[in-house]
Order: C-alpha cells, then structure tokens, then sequence
C-alpha cells in the first residue's frame, strides 16, 4: 500500500504548490508552500500504520491475561476465517485418564492370565490406556511378568514375547493385519463400543485370548464448548484412534456429528489437509505427542498447557488453563480483533479522504477556508490517538 499511498501524496502535494503559486489569483509563494507542508503533514500515514499493530498487541495482552498465548498477530488474523474446529479425543475432549471397565476372556482362557498378560506388556508402554490396565492388574494382585522383544506399533498397540509366546496388544485393526481371529471377542468388542468404551485385544500364541474394555469420561466442560462453536457458526469435529462405534458414542454425547475415527497417528494431519482441501479453514484442537503433525498442518494450531512439550511448539495458540471454554473465547478474541481492525482502517482512511483536499485548498473557493499546517499536524496526531483509543475498547468490550 505504501508504494501507491506515497506517490499519491507526493503528487497531490506537488499540484497543491503549482496551481496555489500560479493558477490561483494574486498568487502567493509562502501560500503555496504552506498548502504544500499541510498536504504532506496531514497525509501522514500514522493512523493507517498503527490500525493493526495497536489492536494486536492489545488482543494478544488480553489473551494473556486469560491464559490464551498467542504467538503472532498472523494468528489472530486467521482465526477470524476459521470455518471447522477439531478435537483430538483422549485427553482433549475427554479426561485422559481411563479406567478398566470389563475384561472378557475366550472360551478356555482365565481371566487372571489375560490380565496379567496384558499388564506385562502395557508396564513397558506410555499410553494412558497402557497405565490403566498395568493399575487395574495391580489393585487385583495380579504383578506384571517379564517380557522380551518388546515392539510399540504406532497407532495399532505393542507387540512382545512371553514365555516364547508372541504376544499381541492393541486393536482390532492389529489383529486383523497378523491374520488373528476374533471369534465371539468381535461381538463382545462392538457391544463395548456402542457404550463408549475403548477396546484393548489381547493375543496370545496367535489365538484371540481376550478384550479389555476402558472408559474415559468427557470432561466437564467439553460438551458446553462444543455447543458455544456451533452456536458461532462453526462446524466441530473428532478425530481419534479409537473404532468407529466408541468414537460415535462419545461425539453423540457430546453433541458432535462429524466423527474422524480409526485414524493412525501419522493420518491425523493428512485428514486435516483433506478437510482443507474441501474448502474449510481448520483449528486443530490437541494435547499429544501424535497431535502434532495435524497441529501444524492445521491452519490454526490450538494446544492445551497441559499436553506434550511438541504439541505446545507445533501450535499457534496455547492455553495454559485446562478449560475447553478457553477455545471459543481465543476465537471470539480474534473475531473482535479483526473487527477492531476493521473500524481503524476505514477511519484512518476516511481521515485521509477529507483532510488532504481540505489541507489542498478545495474549500477555500468556497468558504475562503485554509489549512495551518499546524492544525493539520494536530489533526494527524488526533486521529493516530483516535486509533489507539480505539484498539484500547478491546479492554472494555
């Protein structure tokens, strides 16, 4: 803008001097040369150069003050156009913290031998489930064994050996791909799913040994949150790891339709570029380690203080308060930024509409009216201070 906006003036300034020194009856050189130093001054552009960078500083401050780090005005100025909010679930959406539900054996298999079998493996594991069953096994005086060869398999669970025996944790999709069968476990599984539960496989010698069923509340706050996006014209959506019938329950509780599920890690962000590419500007809400590819590849990167180191780095908004609320407010923030924005621009640009004709001279053919440049120098400065004023009403509104 400052490549036409400069020009602009200069020349204004220089046909104000030429026709005031010689078009203009009983011309005079001082006239012209104060007409000429009153377009420049009140031309200034510091009203335009500061409309942005007052209210983002200001936005930004309050975000602060909330608990809201913003890392840049880019930030602000995108989340206006934000169309789509996704959540992770475990540990975003819900508490992160599951517990042992159910633990269904198959025919012939002891209950104790699955559990311990499980919690063998899962001792090795930093999976929130891994720690739930381990703890579960623990209450019930069941100890974890020794385990050998021990593989984690992102996105699927583990694999290790015990007593010789390979050893197969994880989900369905683990089970599948070695060529393990369900038998009645697959009919057990879909049941705890429809109940919002997450399903744990156990395998043991290549046979279905049994399923763990865990259970992760929603936070409080979640489905609250949920609603306020959707009441500002967002669409929200939840992508997991989980099967598609304990992703459904926990989206149908917490009133989201749009439900991303069996998602690998590694698939997170290329379901995000997918949904980018259907036209929508996508928040990605996370907290873990395998969020961070779809914090970055979202358009806005949103992470919670008490997530993982990376997944802070990969965002572009952290809120340090563990409160979902604190998401349509960062949203609502850029929303009043933008618009704050807005008005210092249209009155920067307005100011300059009608002071430089007047500062040229236009009114004085009919009002014999002329501009001191030091009016127009109080003027310019009245109208960054109106700026300022304004980027302050953040404060108050």
């Amino acid at each position: 803008m400052a490549a036409v906006f400069v020009p602009t003036v200069m020349a204004i300034a220089a046909v104000t001097f030429v026709v005031w020194a010689f078009f203009v009856p009983d011309p005079v050189f001082t006239r012209a040369l104060l007409n000429f130093v009153s377009v420049l001054i009140i031309a200034c552009p510091c009203a335009m150069g500061l409309a942005t960078p007052t209210a983002v500083m200001v936005g930004t401050g309050i975000g602060a003050e909330k608990g809201i780090l913003i890392k840049g005005g880019e930030t602000l100025e995108k989340a206006h156009r934000l169309t789509m909010v996704v959540f992770d679930k475990t540990g975003t959406l819900t508490v992160g913290a599951p517990r042992v539900t159910d633990v269904e054996t198959a025919p012939g298999m002891a209950r104790d031998r699955v559990l311990q079998v499980a919690a063998s493996v899962e001792a090795l594991s930093e999976h929130p489930l891994a720690a739930a069953i381990v703890e579960r096994a623990r209450s019930e005086g069941i100890a974890p064994g020794p385990v050998e060869g021990f593989e984690a398999l992102s996105g699927l669970g583990a694999r290790a050996r015990i007593d010789g025996m390979i050893v197969l944790l994880g989900n369905q999709k683990l089970l599948e791909r070695e060529g393990v069968r369900l038998d009645g476990l697959g009919a057990t599984a879909e049941r705890f799913s429809g109940e919002a539960k997450t399903c744990v496989f156990v395998a043991l010698g290549g046979e279905a040994a049994g399923v763990i069923a865990l259970a992760d509340v929603p936070k409080d706050r979640a489905a609250e949150t949920v609603a306020t996006l959707k009441g500002m014209g967002l669409e929200v959506g939840l992508i997991t790891g989980d099967n598609e019938g304990t992703a459904r329950s926990v989206g149908r509780a917490l009133g989201i339709e749009r439900v991303l599920a069996e998602v690998l890690p590694g698939g997170k962000a290329k379901e995000i570029e997918r949904l980018q590419a259907q036209g929508e500007v996508v928040a990605m809400v996370g907290d873990g380690i395998n969020d961070a590819p779809a914090l970055s590849a979202a358009d806005i990167g949103i992470a919670l203080g008490a997530g993982t180191d990376v997944a802070i780095e990969a965002s572009d908004i952290t809120l340090i308060r563990d409160d979902l609320r604190a998401v349509p407010e960062a949203i609502r923030l850029s929303f009043r930024t933008m618009k704050v924005i807005r008005q210092n621009l249209f009155w920067a640009f307005i100011y300059n509409v009608i002071g430089i004709p007047m500062a040229a001279g236009v009114l004085y053919p009919f009002f014999g009216v002329l501009l001191n440049p030091v009016y127009a120098a109080a003027a310019m400065a009245l109208s960054s201070v109106s700026v300022v004023t304004n980027s302050l009403r953040l404060r108050w509104s």
